[in-house]
């Protein structure tokens, strides 16, 4: 496997060899201080480039970057869109273990993409089109201070998809119970940790990309409770479990934020809900 210090030097020897590409920059878990390198860790970089067409209608410029596992280019495909800004991404994972997720941002259109976020690195700039960049930071990433009505929708959402939840195992649909629990729930209960953690730092820390941090910031109670929402197959009475204990947590996190901030909680909705669930476990199957 190549080494930081080897990829890096590719990088930017390759920026400097080639005068369509003015400036590189650094971003994500690499420009962060507080994040411990592992050989997992991508390199996600960003060239500003002159004549982007020069570089996109002819996609083996990139074969420099080493022997890929699979390479994917998001702006070309169909689906899911592309977001048309007029940058061109590719993630590439090399066979080696590294993966490079570059962009390329075309120069005319470098002020839409400006500022760079707070974990952004200049590491070449040719002709001082970016200029200089504070030192990297989570800052960008803190966890947001919720109004109340925010937090009041995502409890209302929450209890709302337990009831869903609760006909789809009467009914025995796996998959619709399953996405109503990880694709809607699952989502709303980390929304619902990421402001506790807010709460208890004073909205001054990152939780992580998808929770990465929970760990670090969640008593061993809490962590282990929230391990044990992950459900696994198709035994309808494991979902039932786990759905309780995703619901304890909820409410106890929830209760704990609406404490902290001054807002109203809905203790109505969680009693009315939790005695329902039970009611609907207790009937028989038509199956």
């Amino acid at each position: 496997m190549r080494t930081e210090q080897e990829m890096m030097q590719l990088i930017l020897q390759t920026a400097q060899q080639d005068e369509r590409i003015q400036a590189v920059v650094l971003n994500g878990s690499r420009a962060n201080p507080n994040v411990e390198k592992d050989m997992f860790q991508d390199y996600d970089i960003v060239y500003v480039v002159k004549n982007m067409a020069s570089f996109t209608s002819n996609h083996s410029w990139v074969d420099v970057f080493g022997d890929r596992v699979m390479m994917q280019m998001p702006e070309g495909k169909v689906t899911p869109p592309p977001e048309n800004k007029g940058h061109f991404v590719y993630l590439m994972q090399f066979k080696d273990g590294n993966r490079l997720d570059l962009t390329l941002i075309p120069e005319e259109k470098l002020a839409s993409f400006q500022p760079f976020d707070s974990l952004s690195v200049l590491l070449m700039d040719k002709d001082q089109l970016i200029g200089e960049l504070p030192p990297p930071s989570e800052r960008d990433y803190y966890i947001q201070r919720p109004t109340e009505q925010a937090y009041a929708d995502k409890c209302n959402e929450f209890w709302w998809i337990c009831l869903n939840i609760s006909k789809g195992l009467w009914r025995e649909e796996i998959t619709y119970t399953m996405f109503m629990y990880e694709q809607i729930n699952r989502n709303v209960l980390m929304q619902m940790i990421d402001w506790y953690i807010g709460v208890k730092t004073n909205f001054l820390v990152s939780a992580g990309k998808l929770g990465k941090y929970y760990p670090n910031y969640l008593d061993e109670e809490d962590w282990e409770k929230y391990r044990k929402t992950y459900s696994c197959g198709k035994d309808v009475d494991r979902i039932w479990e786990a759905l309780f204990t995703m619901c304890d947590l909820f409410t106890k996190l929830s209760k704990h934020v609406a404490h902290t901030l001054d807002f109203a909680f809905q203790q109505e909705d969680v009693t009315n809900v939790m005695m329902y669930m039970r009611r609907i476990r207790k009937l028989e199957n038509y199956g």
